[in-house]
């Protein structure tokens, strides 16, 4: 079954969902992702694991062994691959504005503090409920962002207001989806968690450094 509603009508909803993020300190997750590319015929499938800690942490393990880690921490990320022996470190300080800016900042969409700073970024193009679901379809307001990604969707799960799924749907046709189960709000997360020991052996690149 699928309602769709005005804007106006959702208005409620939407604001009891973003006062519950202002009381969200920390949470964890496993997820299904899901990637489609223009080019395969079948998508593309995989398992993981995410824990976020505001403000701005979070980790995500994509593969069981992970095969790729993302370590966001406040003034930088690490792309880490273990089987390439290979990491990626982005001073987020230094990106310049334009569009790499811009695509790392969406990052954050999935986490709001505020309707304000988010309807400030992105558009709200449609929402619709399905299944205790509610599905809201943002657009980047920045043309730059535009150039990578075309639309946010982001679902959540109107008992308790809980993140159900977040998909990103690129420029280039393809998308990337990832559907949350086994959802824990406000669970301690010790500080290792958000950190990574890199091996002596493993290369470490700064793609934006000159």
């Amino acid at each position: 079954m699928v309602a769709r509603a005005a804007d106006t009508d959702l208005n409620p909803m939407f604001d009891r969902w973003f006062a519950t993020q202002t009381n969200i300190q920390s949470w964890s997750a496993d997820f299904t992702q899901t990637r489609i590319f223009k080019t395969l015929a079948q998508p593309l499938v995989s398992t993981g694991k995410v824990w976020v800690a505001t403000p701005g942490r979070f980790r995500w393990e994509l593969g069981r062994p992970a095969q790729t880690i993302a370590l966001r921490q406040p003034d930088q990320m690490l792309i880490i691959y273990p089987r390439l022996k290979r990491a990626e470190k982005y001073a987020l300080g230094d990106v310049p504005p334009g569009p790499l800016k811009d695509a790392l900042s969406l990052l954050d969409v999935s986490f709001p503090r505020d309707r304000e700073g988010m309807e400030a970024r992105f558009k709200l193009l449609s929402a619709m409920e399905t299944n205790s679901i509610l599905q809201m379809t943002l657009q980047p307001r920045s043309a730059s962002a535009r150039k990578f990604i075309g639309e946010i969707v982001i679902g959540f799960r109107t008992n308790d207001f809980s993140i159900a799924v977040t998909e990103m749907r690129f420029a280039d046709g393809s998308s990337m989806r990832n559907d949350f189960t086994n959802v824990v709000l406000n669970q301690s997360i010790p500080l290792e968690v958000f950190e990574e020991k890199l091996p002596a052996d493993m290369s470490i690149v700064e793609p934006l450094r000159k």
